[in-house]
Protein backbone atom coordinates (compact mmCIF):
# COMPACT_ATOMS: atom_id res chain seq x y z
CA UNK A 1 0.00 0.00 0.00
CA UNK A 2 1.51 3.27 -1.29
CA UNK A 3 1.69 5.46 1.91
CA UNK A 4 0.58 9.84 1.23
CA UNK A 5 3.51 11.98 2.91
CA UNK A 6 1.56 15.75 2.89
CA UNK A 7 3.22 18.64 4.59
CA UNK A 8 0.50 20.51 6.75
CA UNK A 9 0.23 23.75 9.19
CA UNK A 10 0.89 22.83 12.81
CA UNK A 11 -1.61 22.73 14.97
CA UNK A 12 -2.73 21.80 18.55
CA UNK A 13 -3.83 19.03 17.45
CA UNK A 14 -0.66 17.72 16.45
CA UNK A 15 0.81 17.76 19.51
CA UNK A 16 -0.14 14.56 21.10
CA UNK A 17 1.38 12.64 17.96
CA UNK A 18 4.76 14.67 17.63
CA UNK A 19 7.62 12.30 16.48
CA UNK A 20 9.79 12.21 19.84
CA UNK A 21 8.03 11.61 22.83
CA UNK A 22 9.38 14.81 24.65
CA UNK A 23 8.16 16.96 21.91
CA UNK A 24 4.41 16.72 23.27
CA UNK A 25 5.39 18.35 26.57
CA UNK A 26 8.11 20.82 25.87
CA UNK A 27 7.71 24.30 26.64
CA UNK A 28 11.20 25.19 26.31
CA UNK A 29 10.53 27.70 23.75
CA UNK A 30 7.56 29.52 25.43
CA UNK A 31 9.24 30.15 29.19
CA UNK A 32 10.69 33.05 30.18
CA UNK A 33 12.87 31.80 32.70
CA UNK A 34 16.38 31.00 32.34
CA UNK A 35 16.31 27.35 31.62
CA UNK A 36 19.45 24.35 30.91
CA UNK A 37 19.32 23.95 27.02
CA UNK A 38 18.17 20.71 26.86
CA UNK A 39 14.98 19.55 24.77
CA UNK A 40 12.81 18.39 27.86
CA UNK A 41 14.45 20.90 30.56
CA UNK A 42 10.88 22.24 30.96
CA UNK A 43 7.73 20.03 30.72
CA UNK A 44 4.41 22.16 30.18
CA UNK A 45 1.91 20.35 27.69
CA UNK A 46 -0.42 23.39 28.93
CA UNK A 47 1.51 26.37 28.16
CA UNK A 48 2.86 24.64 24.60
CA UNK A 49 -0.67 24.40 23.04
CA UNK A 50 -1.45 27.75 24.93
CA UNK A 51 1.53 29.18 23.05
CA UNK A 52 0.98 27.56 19.59
CA UNK A 53 -2.75 28.48 19.62
CA UNK A 54 -2.48 32.21 20.44
CA UNK A 55 0.63 32.48 17.74
CA UNK A 56 -2.06 30.89 15.17
CA UNK A 57 -4.66 33.56 15.84
CA UNK A 58 -2.85 36.39 16.07
CA UNK A 59 -0.27 35.91 13.69
CA UNK A 60 -0.91 33.07 11.25
CA UNK A 61 0.88 29.57 11.39
CA UNK A 62 3.28 28.69 13.52
CA UNK A 63 4.95 25.59 12.18
CA UNK A 64 4.35 23.14 9.44
CA UNK A 65 4.14 18.69 10.46
CA UNK A 66 5.79 16.47 7.72
CA UNK A 67 3.09 13.57 8.03
CA UNK A 68 3.16 10.19 6.52
CA UNK A 69 -1.27 9.26 6.47
CA UNK A 70 -1.84 9.79 10.40
CA UNK A 71 2.10 9.61 11.21
CA UNK A 72 4.37 13.04 11.74
CA UNK A 73 7.84 12.35 10.49
CA UNK A 74 9.30 15.62 11.83
CA UNK A 75 8.20 19.06 12.02
CA UNK A 76 9.79 23.00 12.39
CA UNK A 77 8.34 25.47 14.50
CA UNK A 78 8.63 29.14 14.13
CA UNK A 79 7.10 32.71 14.52
CA UNK A 80 8.15 36.12 16.13
CA UNK A 81 10.61 36.25 18.77
CA UNK A 82 7.97 37.70 21.18
CA UNK A 83 6.30 34.41 20.86
CA UNK A 84 9.43 32.44 22.02
CA UNK A 85 10.54 34.41 25.22
CA UNK A 86 13.36 32.13 25.89
CA UNK A 87 14.89 33.78 22.87
CA UNK A 88 15.42 36.33 25.72
CA UNK A 89 18.01 34.64 27.77
CA UNK A 90 20.89 33.59 24.75
CA UNK A 91 24.02 35.71 24.79
CA UNK A 92 24.08 36.41 21.53
CA UNK A 93 20.88 37.82 21.22
CA UNK A 94 17.95 39.39 21.88
CA UNK A 95 16.21 39.06 18.80
CA UNK A 96 14.07 42.22 18.49
CA UNK A 97 10.08 40.93 19.34
CA UNK A 98 8.65 41.61 16.32
CA UNK A 99 11.15 39.81 13.90
CA UNK A 100 10.45 35.64 12.94
CA UNK A 101 12.67 33.22 14.41
CA UNK A 102 12.91 29.57 13.78
CA UNK A 103 12.85 27.52 17.41
CA UNK A 104 13.65 24.14 16.35
CA UNK A 105 13.29 21.23 13.84
CA UNK A 106 12.60 17.69 15.14
CA UNK A 107 12.75 14.45 12.92
CA UNK A 108 11.90 10.72 13.91
CA UNK A 109 15.08 8.51 13.96
CA UNK A 110 14.37 6.30 10.60
CA UNK A 111 13.59 9.78 8.88
CA UNK A 112 17.25 11.83 10.29
CA UNK A 113 19.80 12.23 7.37
CA UNK A 114 17.42 11.32 4.48
CA UNK A 115 16.67 15.32 3.04
CA UNK A 116 13.37 15.72 5.81
CA UNK A 117 14.97 19.05 7.52
CA UNK A 118 15.73 20.69 4.19
CA UNK A 119 11.86 20.02 2.99
CA UNK A 120 10.84 21.53 6.49
CA UNK A 121 12.97 24.31 6.25
CA UNK A 122 12.03 25.36 2.71
CA UNK A 123 8.43 25.05 3.77
CA UNK A 124 8.93 27.80 6.54
CA UNK A 125 10.94 29.92 4.76
CA UNK A 126 8.60 29.62 1.92
CA UNK A 127 5.67 30.34 4.96
CA UNK A 128 7.43 33.14 6.21
CA UNK A 129 8.12 34.95 2.93
CA UNK A 130 4.68 34.66 1.79
CA UNK A 131 3.96 35.92 5.05
CA UNK A 132 5.58 39.43 4.22
CA UNK A 133 8.72 38.75 6.47
CA UNK A 134 12.03 40.41 5.47
CA UNK A 135 14.18 37.99 7.18
CA UNK A 136 14.23 34.94 9.68
CA UNK A 137 17.03 34.41 12.17
CA UNK A 138 17.61 31.48 14.67
CA UNK A 139 20.27 30.35 17.71
CA UNK A 140 21.92 27.34 16.68
CA UNK A 141 24.38 25.04 18.30
CA UNK A 142 27.61 24.84 17.49
CA UNK A 143 29.59 22.17 15.90
CA UNK A 144 30.78 19.05 18.23
CA UNK A 145 27.57 19.74 20.11
CA UNK A 146 24.77 16.22 20.86
CA UNK A 147 22.20 17.10 18.16
CA UNK A 148 19.59 14.23 20.41
CA UNK A 149 19.70 17.09 23.00
CA UNK A 150 19.57 20.30 21.48
CA UNK A 151 16.32 22.29 22.03
CA UNK A 152 18.01 24.64 18.80
CA UNK A 153 18.25 24.13 15.33
CA UNK A 154 22.20 22.88 14.28
CA UNK A 155 24.77 25.45 12.68
CA UNK A 156 25.72 23.02 10.46
CA UNK A 157 22.54 22.76 8.88
CA UNK A 158 21.49 26.35 8.58
CA UNK A 159 24.85 28.18 7.09
CA UNK A 160 24.29 25.07 4.59
CA UNK A 161 20.96 26.16 3.25
CA UNK A 162 21.88 30.31 2.83
CA UNK A 163 22.10 31.47 6.59
CA UNK A 164 25.10 33.76 7.83
CA UNK A 165 26.26 34.39 11.33
CA UNK A 166 24.63 37.61 12.72
CA UNK A 167 26.37 37.41 16.27
CA UNK A 168 29.23 35.08 17.06
CA UNK A 169 28.99 32.77 19.83
CA UNK A 170 31.28 29.38 20.93
CA UNK A 171 28.23 27.23 22.02
CA UNK A 172 24.84 29.18 20.80
CA UNK A 173 25.51 31.58 17.34
CA UNK A 174 22.58 33.84 16.12
CA UNK A 175 22.25 33.41 12.07
CA UNK A 176 19.74 35.37 9.90
CA UNK A 177 18.88 34.85 6.33
CA UNK A 178 17.03 37.57 4.50
CA UNK A 179 14.47 35.88 2.75
CA UNK A 180 14.13 38.80 -0.41
CA UNK A 181 17.18 36.97 -1.54
CA UNK A 182 15.66 33.49 -1.95
CA UNK A 183 14.68 32.56 -5.48
CA UNK A 184 10.51 32.29 -6.33
CA UNK A 185 8.68 29.45 -4.40
CA UNK A 186 7.50 27.41 -7.55
CA UNK A 187 9.34 24.58 -5.67
CA UNK A 188 6.76 21.73 -5.25
CA UNK A 189 7.67 20.92 -1.54
CA UNK A 190 4.76 17.77 -1.24
CA UNK A 191 6.33 16.44 -3.95
CA UNK A 192 9.90 16.61 -2.46
CA UNK A 193 8.41 14.96 0.30
CA UNK A 194 6.92 11.89 -1.77
CA UNK A 195 10.21 11.38 -2.98
CA UNK A 196 12.17 11.36 0.03
CA UNK A 197 13.62 7.20 0.53
CA UNK A 198 12.05 7.37 4.12
CA UNK A 199 11.72 3.69 5.34
CA UNK A 200 8.56 2.12 6.18
CA UNK A 201 8.30 3.18 9.92
CA UNK A 202 7.59 0.32 12.76
CA UNK A 203 4.54 0.05 14.68
CA UNK A 204 4.60 2.39 17.77
CA UNK A 205 5.59 0.83 21.51
CA UNK A 206 4.01 2.92 24.61
CA UNK A 207 6.24 3.66 27.19
CA UNK A 208 5.32 2.81 30.79
CA UNK A 209 3.35 5.13 32.42
CA UNK A 210 6.16 4.82 35.61
CA UNK A 211 8.34 6.52 32.73
CA UNK A 212 9.08 9.88 32.92
CA UNK A 213 9.89 10.71 29.47
CA UNK A 214 12.31 13.75 29.45
CA UNK A 215 12.76 13.91 25.64
CA UNK A 216 14.64 13.53 22.90
CA UNK A 217 16.15 16.48 20.67
CA UNK A 218 15.69 16.91 16.48
CA UNK A 219 18.36 16.32 13.75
Amino acid sequence: MTMTRRLKPLEIGHIPNLPCPGCTECAFWESPDMLERRCGSLCDGGLLRERIGEINREWGECGRVAAEDDEILGFIKYGPARYFPQSRNFEAGPIDPDTPMLACIHIKDEARRLGLGDVLLKAALRDLSLHGEKQVMAYAFASGRDALLEPVIGVDFLLRNGFTVAAPHPAYPLLKLDLRSLATWAENLDALLQALRIPIPSPHRMPSPSIKIKGRSHG
